[in-house]
């Protein structure tokens, strides 16, 4: 039994990993060293569930040992700097995963995220992720790094808009598609950040399809629901061939799991 933690540039995204076992995730904000030191200590399911600032949405289940093993995939080298003091923590690095062309500053995210949509549904396979950042991350039927592509997400470009302006808003965006050509400053935002957003994506996809004909795609992210949503609306061909699901880095540690345990 492990637990899995991925460290984002927003928040820390947790599971318990046990095999091919379904995945039980939830995520926090990122936690102060102090709480780090105190769930290093800790001996018992009881002692480990009362320092951990927020449980799961169920029942952790039971482990060998406490503190339970880590495994560790970070986006943030002062986050994982924290880690490196928890008791028998394996923090994953590209040399773990069996992609080939993987080139040194590629994240960790993006390619366990990749790994585990084309362990779970085949090669070739375009791994979306949206996040803090929209990414997009392709291997080719020989399970080889492709290439990729990386933008501002959703919340970021609605934040720099905000803060880097004398008078902009800060904005939150609706489930369906806002007014194309807006009539307020807020609807105006709206409208530029979604549809030239959606846009892109369809491009990338439709480029993703024109060399990979057979290619997937799969897309994960604290943002993938909306961004569905907007594919729906505007394209519902492409939405319709589009795997939605939240922990495909999650499928990918536990992936690199099996395969060190078979």
């Amino acid at each position: 039994m492990w637990l899995g933690l991925t460290i984002g540039n927003s928040r820390l995204h947790w599971a318990w990993l046990k095999g091919k076992s379904r995945i039980c995730a939830w995520d926090t904000e990122h936690l102060p060293q102090k709480v780090i030191h105190q769930l290093s200590n800790c001996k018992t399911l009881e002692d480990f569930i009362t320092h951990f600032p927020t449980s799961p949405s169920s029942p952790p289940p039971l482990s060998p040992s406490y503190p339970p093993p880590l495994l560790l995939a970070s986006v943030v080298p002062s986050q994982t700097q924290l880690w490196e003091s928890y008791p028998n923590v394996r923090v994953i690095t590209l040399d773990h995963i069996p992609l080939q062309g993987l080139y040194p500053t590629l994240g960790v995210d993006r390619a366990l995220a990749l790994w585990g949509a084309g362990e779970k549904w085949g090669f070739p396979m375009l791994a979306i992720d949206a996040g803090t950042a929209l990414t997009f991350t392709g291997a080719d039927a020989n399970k080889c790094l492709v290439g990729g592509a990386i933008l501002p997400g959703l919340g970021l470009q609605l934040a720099t808009l905000a803060q880097k302006t004398g008078q902009l808003p800060v904005v939150e965006l609706q489930k369906h598609l806002p007014q194309r050509f807006a009539l307020k400053t807020e609807e105006a935002i709206q409208s530029g950040v979604v549809y030239t957003l959606v846009a892109g994506i369809k491009d990338f996809v439709e480029a993703w399809w024109r060399d990979y004909p057979e290619g997937k795609i799969a897309i994960t992210g604290g943002d993938r629901t909306l961004l569905v949503n907007y594919l729906q609306a505007r394209f519902p061909a492409i939405a319709a061939r589009f795997y939605v699901e939240q922990n495909l880095i999650f499928w990918g540690m536990q992936a690199l799991l099996t395969g060190m345990y078979e």
